[in-house]
């Protein structure tokens, strides 16, 4: 059986809460979805995911990929604003230094022979896609790899109009943090919108 599953770096306590405030400001009276909660749908940065079959093992395999790339035991991520990317969704950018593309590059490899290509969505329309966007979904089923690797965190979706207009009156509307910090690792199952919706595994970075 096929399992959407993600990797992903988890805020602090802190930043967790601000990150569940900032969707709620940004939102207002158009609540994006899905909802951020401390016991729900985490605040999260993507490493990777996608479809996955039955032998993965997401507690062996977090663990081997926390103990491969040398990782201090804070990520600490300069925030760029609140952007828009097609279609309808609410992103808080985020820098993306060498350390995070060491870190996706060894979960892609470790990762790559577990991925169930079977699944991946032929059909999805990738138009308003970047070229290294289109190439990232043919080959990993996942938008965000390699140059089109953009770190962020999803701070919903919306209809199209809504969203536009979501983050163009967004400074207005929040205060953003100018830094956010990152403490685990997890493996987790895709939920509405690809959200962190069940935590499957978890280590807190560093070394073991």
């Amino acid at each position: 059986m096929t399992r959407w599953l993600g990797i992903a770096l988890l805020p602090d306590a802190a930043h967790l809460q601000a990150a569940i405030r900032l969707q709620r400001e940004i939102g207002g009276e158009h609540p994006l979805r899905p909802p951020l909660t401390p016991d729900g749908n985490l605040p999260h940065v993507t490493v990777f995911q996608g479809p996955f079959n039955d032998a993965l093992d997401p507690k062996a395999e977090l663990e081997k990929l926390g103990d491969s790339v040398p990782l201090p035991s804070a990520v600490r991520l300069a925030a760029s604003g609140i952007v828009y990317q097609p279609t309808g969704w609410v992103f808080l950018s985020l820098a993306k230094p060498r350390l995070l593309m060491s870190l996706q590059e060894a979960a892609l490899d470790a990762l790559d022979g577990h991925l169930d290509r079977a699944a991946f969505d032929r059909t999805k329309d990738t138009s308003r896609f970047s070229e290294p966007e289109r190439t990232s979904f043919a080959r990993y089923g996942y938008r965000y790899t390699g140059e089109a690797y953009a770190p962020h965190i999803t701070l919903g979706r919306a209809e199209e109009d809504v969203a536009q207009e979501l983050v163009r009156t967004a400074p207005e509307r929040a205060s953003i943090p100018p830094e956010w910090v990152f403490d685990r690792l997890s493996f987790y199952v895709m939920g509405e919108h690809g959200a962190h919706a069940e935590t499957l595994a978890e280590r807190p970075l560093g070394p073991a």
